[in-house]
């Protein structure tokens, strides 16, 4: 309410000028500039008032075409009072004597201008719910409403080989190709694709904060919430994706729980853009000099809850993780960052099953993509593993990953920028001496720890706006055992590890919140059976 009252005291003010201009008779030589000088001065404060967006220009081009009539009236009344003055032989002002004039508005300028004022307030109010104080409450005015809708055209090709041709997708699922099940590796795929989320930020007091979300997309696959326009699925699924509470501990240390947003400063080479975190995360933003800041953070998450008992040897599986990083910026908001981080995932790793026993089954992951390398934990039992097979595969390596995440922003062209972004990830975890103790397995391929990407994006930093633009490019390379293939961009190589390519897009406001955005990538496989996969994404987003 405050708010809107500060709103309302410059448009008072001009309601009073507009006033003193309207009743403002045709003035003496030493008056004119004085007079000259309010209009102007009224004038350009109604233009401010335009450009704030408190009078619209109808109304402020109404207002004055108003006054300059009034001030015409006036000037006539004026004139007709001097002239009987005259006639009925009143004292006249001699040159140059001054004249003490006390203005004043006309009563049906007086009324002309409250009926308008509180006929344009009350629809403000009304418009936007403060016109009566009681009868809202308080709960509403602390909650904020958030959501967005994309559409997307996807279509999915398998440039030709010989050996894909060959291929069965059975063969996808041998050691050489990290068991796992590729249904398709040679026929294009053409899908049409939505996904809508729904959000809500609520402010519980001056220190504390949550948020709710909800999203289309499979309750099984954490790292795509996409779901494909079909006929047989005659509604889509609807799930929570964010629920947390969020405590301002001090201005520079905040402590997120629940199911939250990525609390790391990264690309998709690591973690998928919409990927959720559960668990908790404190961060850290010390401000050390004028231009100079820190980050980091705190968190462990949950991946995997497991209810042991003297048939499940498994154990919880967790992640541990923490960052710092510099932030440094110039006068023009050029910006420069470097962080490094920890990401430490505790029994992800597969156990082999004793001989007669399944009780490390369950230390295989209830989720993959592709990529890692994996072996048979009930080998010791005649098993192998794989999608003809009932029992699961684990995973080779443990993944301990040490993460170097650098960006340069150049604002030197503003409102474009020109960032450049650059990221190395490598399993500190791996350990051929520890896979071979633990599996009696050792990696197809040896070591295959590392993984860079570099990116490059010249444009406006947010296509918020109509004709705002982005393109961008970057080449990626995910050596197999690199990362937690879980996890990282599902939409590069169609989601996993072990492959290298490009990428290149563009994005355009098409007006406010609403853009259009086109990405092509092209990738192949580093080890292994040939596995090309080329993706075209074209996304109508629209947001509120």
């Amino acid at each position: 309410m405050m708010t809107k009252q500060r709103q309302l005291k410059p448009l008072l003010a001009v309601c009073v000028l507009m006033g003193l201009m309207a009743s403002a008779p045709a003035a003496v030589a030493g008056e004119r500039e004085s007079l000259e000088q309010l209009r102007n001065t009224t004038m350009s404060l109604i233009d401010l008032l335009v450009q704030e967006g408190v009078l619209s220009k109808a109304k402020a081009d109404a207002l004055v075409k108003q006054a300059e009539a009034a001030r015409i009236k006036a000037a006539e009344e004026d004139a007709m009072a001097k002239a009987e003055a005259v006639e009925k032989g009143a004292p006249q002002v001699a040159e140059g004597e001054k004249v003490l004039r006390v203005q004043y508005v006309p009563e049906h300028v007086k009324k002309e201008l409250r009926d308008e004022l509180k006929k344009e307030v009350m629809t403000q109010a009304k418009s936007e719910g403060w016109a009566y104080p009681g009868s809202i409450p308080d709960w509403l005015n602390r909650i904020e409403w958030e959501g967005d809708i994309r559409l997307r055209y996807e279509l999915d090709t398998f440039p030709d080989s010989s050996v894909l041709a060959n291929a069965t997708p059975l063969q996808f699922q041998s050691s050489a190709a990290r068991n796992v099940v590729i249904q398709n590796t040679t026929e294009e795929r053409n899908r049409f694709r939505l996904r809508a989320r729904l959000g809500a930020k609520i402010k519980m007091s001056d220190w504390l904060d949550g948020g709710l979300r909800m999203t289309t997309g499979s309750s099984t696959d954490p790292i795509s919430p996409n779901q494909t326009f079909e006929s047989q699925n005659s509604k889509f699924s609807f799930d929570l994706d964010r629920a947390f509470l969020r405590a301002q501990a001090l201005p520079w240390l905040s402590v997120s729980a629940g199911r939250i947003e990525n609390p790391w400063f990264s690309t998709d080479l690591v973690w998928d853009p919409d990927l959720a975190f559960d668990g908790v995360a404190a961060s850290f933003k010390p401000k050390l000099t004028e231009k100079l800041s820190g980050f980091g953070a705190l968190g462990a998450f949950s991946l995997d809850e497991q209810e042991s008992s003297p048939t499940n040897s498994a154990q919880d599986k967790w992640l541990f993780g923490a960052q710092a990083g510099l932030q440094w910026k110039s006068a023009n908001d050029s910006i420069v960052k470097l962080g490094v981080a920890l990401y430490d995932f505790q029994n992800v790793e597969g156990e082999l099953n004793p001989l007669g026993s399944t009780a490390f089954s369950n230390t295989a992951l209830s989720f993959r993509s592709k990529g890692n390398n994996t072996f048979s934990i009930d080998t010791l039992n005649g098993n192998d593993c794989g999608a003809a097979a009932a029992n699961p595969c684990g995973l080779l390596s443990k993944f301990r990953e040490l993460n170097i995440t650098g960006q340069i922003d150049l604002a030197t062209f503003n409102p474009v920028h020109v960032v450049l972004t650059g990221d190395y990830v490598r399993n500190i975890g791996y350990d051929e001496s520890e896979i071979l103790a633990r599996t009696g397995v050792a990696a197809p391929f040896g070591k295959e720890t590392e993984g860079y990407q570099v990116s490059l994006n010249i444009g406006m930093p947010k296509v918020a706006r109509k004709h705002d633009w982005q393109v961008f490019g970057a080449y990626k390379h995910i050596e197999a055992d690199a990362l937690l293939d879980a996890f990282t961009d599902s939409d590069f190589h169609l989601g996993g590890t072990d492959t290298k390519g490009w990428m290149v897009g563009a994005n355009y406001g098409l007006d406010k919140n609403t853009w259009l955005s086109a990405r092509w990538f092209s990738a192949d496989e580093l080890t292994g059976l040939p596995l090309s996969i080329d993706v075209l994404l074209v996304d109508l987003n629209a947001k509120f």
